[in-house]
């Protein structure tokens, strides 16, 4: 029987489920558009390089304002924070829906992804510190569901929009998001407490600002012929991380005035989880970019079909993260994610081989099997990132895991991009070209759960046994 002391209060579940409304905003803004390039090019009859720039001017936003959360978070407070971040997002949405050319639809959605920018990061802080470092892992199990649905209805919502609708609505689907987000944060999120006079580290915040998006930008470029040697990612890719050095190297010399605190990541549950948080955004969103494109590519499908056949891998994945959660809070993070990760590996066993005629029957159940082992992998993990912080260092961990994911995602997008360009070249058969990329995205996989061991080996203390340690130093003391 479940201990009184281990359930949830209902005012963190409330804060949860109204953040999770506006955050599946942000990820459907990402997601419902990604299907759309091809088709938005020939609609406002504009080259596919310069159409690229909705999605990678929406993604360098995003990236560049995450430093800066925990900084306007003390100023402004939380509550405030997120609902200025969630009207500039639906305004930028709106306007990004009414864009009469290219240039003014990229200019709005560079505003929408700064407004994204400040509100994924913010919405675990915010649920985090409402827990007061409690019951983590059931809690994560909720914060990070738009991570999920995102990736996985997006592309079917863009479909769907693609081939019933104006294109114009692919940017208003996020619109009932931010109104009835807006609605719940002004009734539930607690009011914010006396908010503190800090300084913007100004030095710092361009620092790694620049250092992000001129990373990301480089490795956005890894498609072109050339791949990681291209001008077009070598230099924005060296210069971003000369960046970003450069900012370390400021930041370790400001104690106390930092933008970001990386003093954290001596904690080690933090510093491990953040490393597998990157592994895990390498397994994600590089396996989604193969997928799909083995659907389309090799098999001719649409993006809706397409889109349709990942709901498996996204039924799996919910349909474990709450078991996920509390198994990691009963053996701890480390063996679930190990078992997790390899769990993700045989879900991808069947693309290893598969070819034009391989049976789409069997690739849906392995699907479902890979999504299983991708809630088991992202709930410990993320909760595991905030394990023993206090609430004024949630902010700080909430960015840093953020950007470990962030990286992540582009970096196996870009080498996993490259990787199937090359192998289809190479191999002069497509299919063999897609087989030899789901390998290497296999091999990514099976290192995630070698270094899974890296992560703290027990479970998290219950609040009773929390309540009793503080009662037996208490009397240690006196």
């Amino acid at each position: 029987m479940e201990n009184k002391t281990d359930v949830v209060a209902p005012r963190v579940w409330t804060v949860a489920w109204t953040t999770l409304v506006g955050g599946l905003g942000v990820l459907f803004a990402t997601t419902t558009v990604a299907v759309a390039m091809e088709p938005l090019a020939g609609i406002l009859a504009i080259p596919l390089s310069t159409i690229q720039w909705i999605s990678t001017g929406y993604l360098l936003a995003l990236a560049v304002v995450i430093p800066i959360v925990p900084w306007a978070q003390q100023r402004l407070g939380g509550r405030r924070l997120w609902l200025s971040g969630l009207t500039v997002f639906l305004i930028a949405s709106v306007l990004s829906a009414f864009g009469w050319d290219a240039p003014s639809l990229i200019a709005f959605r560079v505003l929408q992804g700064a407004a994204g920018g400040v509100l994924l990061p913010l919405m675990v802080t915010l649920v985090i510190q409402a827990a007061g470092g409690k019951s983590l892992a059931r809690v994560m199990a909720v914060v990070s569901v738009p991570a999920v649905l995102g990736p996985i209805l997006g592309p079917v919502i863009g479909g769907l929009v693609l081939d019933y609708l104006d294109w114009h609505w692919l940017f208003l689907v996020t619109v009932p998001f931010s109104l009835v987000g807006l609605i719940l944060a002004v009734l539930y999120l607690p009011k914010d407490e006396a908010t503190r006079p800090a300084s913007l580290d100004i030095v710092g915040f361009v620092l790694m600002a620049a250092g992000l998006a001129a990373v990301l930008f480089g490795l956005s470029n890894a498609s072109k012929d050339g791949g990681f040697l291209h001008p077009d990612v070598l230099v924005p890719a060296i210069g971003g991380a000369l960046a970003i050095g450069g900012f370390v190297w400021w930041t370790l010399r400001r104690p106390g005035r930092e933008l970001i605190d990386l003093a954290l990541l001596k904690h080690r549950p933090l510093s491990s989880s953040t490393l597998l948080l990157f592994l895990s955004g390498v397994a994600l969103y590089g396996a989604m970019l193969l997928i799909p494109l083995y659907f389309q590519q090799l098999r001719g499908m649409s993006p809706l079909a397409a889109g349709l056949l990942l709901i498996p891998q996204g039924v799996g994945s919910l349909a474990s993260r709450t078991v996920a959660a509390r198994l990691s809070e009963t053996i701890g993070a480390r063996w679930v994610v190990a078992v997790g990760f390899a769990i993700v590996a045989v879900g991808t066993v069947p693309f290893l081989t598969a070819t034009e005629e391989t049976s789409l029957a069997l690739i849906s159940a392995f699907l479902l099997i890979r999504g299983i082992g991708l809630g088991a992998v992202t709930v410990p993990l993320m909760a595991l990132a905030f394990e023993g912080l206090a609430n004024d260092e949630v902010p700080h961990a909430s960015v840093i895991s953020r950007i470990g994911q962030q990286l992540g995602g582009s970096f196996g997008t870009a080498v996993l991009a490259v990787i199937l360009q090359t192998a289809i070249t190479a191999a002069a058969v497509p299919a063999v070209g897609f087989q030899v990329a789901f390998w290497w995205a296999t091999g990514f996989t099976v290192a995630a759960v070698a270094l899974s061991f890296l992560l703290p080996g027990g479970k998290a203390p219950t609040d009773a046994e929390e309540e009793e340690e503080t009662v037996e130093v208490a009397a240690t003391s006196s």
